[in-house]
């Protein structure tokens, strides 16, 4: 960080010891954390976890220089799919409060569409988890290096509003902890070609942009890479189109693999039951993909007995093949013993709620000991650096995007869809980007 002096007291803040918060001031008013996940509906399952990594965190650091921590948690789902006007509502209930002072959160892009630009104008700082859309951040949906056609693909072209649409202010309020969407085709397709050794694949998308870019992103990379793309399939899952012909004509041309952009919903996962009688199945013929399909118990429903041999990119870090948060994974078991309890997203919250309670210490002491305004929070995390998570190193660049950038591959454990996915390997582009 760049408060030199600050350093010893911000990495006992956050190293996997539990440290006691500061205990100067004693009985002063409590400050709060606001939370925004979406706790019911399907996407439960990950933000559940994560809200217990959050609250975990502020077990072991209950204070912050004197102040009583309480975490104030709202969900933007409500049994159904996160919702923007939900996250919208909750943003403006945690603003009301006075003694909020920043929040973690959301975990989809289009509720965080409709939350930045309120918190942004009530400069109350928002670090998200998980929620991964380029254009939270940027203005460029897709750089031209990761377009076969080479030229760039802005946020406007992939029709959401770019980042600086968002900020009404003109500074920025939010950062994240996960990496961005348009490095998971690169990543799969180094994984691919260094690797799996693969020099020739099909590609589809869904029909939706996010997938279109995927594989766009896919392509660039790979055919960098020395690889052919023989073949892409727009599949419109909502049409009767059937894609047979064209895996018979990939496997005809030698395709080695198929390469899927879009979500389950986009029945990809479908498309990889289909390859079984074309291809040879399992891992003699992979099935690569994004975070539309990684972890998705329904794609493995859907890829029946030919689960194997999928891959699937996660633009986050594996917490479980980080060595150094061994300890205290076991030590959250512990406290929270439930399967359920423990998943992909705890340790990400717990090191969103690190990074936050880390400014809000220095904000804190830059006041003199009072309560600061929410704006110097900001202010706090926009110069945070080299502060060490459970995660790995927590800094943000200029647009509040974590510097830390690592794509994960995951596989299906087998057939089961209620067995947990494999971690296989990490991708970083933390040192360089694949653009």
């Amino acid at each position: 960080m760049r408060v030199k002096d600050r350093a010893a007291v911000t990495l006992c803040l956050i190293l996997l010891a539990a440290c006691s918060g500061g205990a100067s001031g004693g009985g002063r008013a409590s400050i709060e954390v606001g939370v925004d996940l979406p706790l019911t509906g399907p996407e439960a399952r990950a933000a559940l976890p994560a809200l217990n990594g959050v609250r975990y965190f502020f077990q072991r650091h209950p204070k912050v220089d004197g102040f009583d921590v309480a975490v104030v948690s709202l969900d933007d789902a409500h049994g159904d799919a996160a919702n923007p006007q939900l996250g919208q509502t909750n943003v403006q209930q945690l603003i009301a409060d006075p003694r909020l002072l920043g929040m973690i959160g959301p975990f989809d892009a289009s509720v965080a569409r409709r939350e930045i630009p309120i918190a942004n104008t009530a400069q109350l700082a928002m670090i998200s988890p998980a929620a991964s859309s380029p254009c939270l951040t940027k203005d460029l949906y897709l750089p031209p290096l990761l377009n076969p056609a080479r030229t760039a693909i802005t946020c406007k072209d992939a029709g959401v509003p770019a980042a600086s649409q968002l900020r009404p202010t003109g500074l920025n309020n939010f950062f994240r902890l996960v990496t961005t969407d348009e490095l998971e085709g690169p990543a799969a397709a180094d994984y691919a070609s260094t690797t799996l050794h693969l020099v020739r694949v099909g590609v589809i998308s869904d029909h939706e942009s996010y997938g279109e870019a995927l594989v766009d992103a896919f392509t660039s990379r790979f055919q960098r890479l020395g690889g052919s793309v023989l073949g892409h399939l727009d599949f419109n899952p909502a049409g009767t189109q059937d894609p047979t012909t064209w895996l018979e004509q990939m496997k005809a041309a030698g395709a080695q693999a198929i390469y899927f952009g879009g979500a389950t919903g986009g029945k990809g996962c479908s498309i990889r039951s289909a390859m079984k009688g074309i291809f040879d199945a399992g891992e003699a013929t992979p099935f690569l993909g994004g975070d539309g399909i990684a972890q998705d118990p329904a794609c493995v429903s859907e890829a029946g007995t030919n689960a194997a041999g999928i891959y699937a990119t996660v633009p986050a870090v594996d917490p479980d093949s980080v060595a150094a948060a061994a300890p205290l994974i076991a030590a959250f078991k512990s406290a929270y013993p439930k399967p359920n309890d423990y998943g992909p997203y705890t340790l990400l919250g717990y090191d969103a709620a690190a990074v936050l309670y880390a400014a809000i210490d220095r904000a804190v002491r830059a006041a003199g000991g009072q309560a600061p305004p929410r704006g110097n929070v900001v202010s706090q995390l926009t110069v945070s650096s080299s502060l060490a998570g459970a995660t790995g190193p927590l800094a943000f660049d200029t647009a509040g995007d974590t510097t830390h950038r690592i794509v994960s591959l995951y596989e299906p454990a087998g057939a089961d869809p209620k067995l947990p996915w494999r971690f296989v390997q990490a991708v970083d582009y933390s040192a360089a980007l694949p653009f």
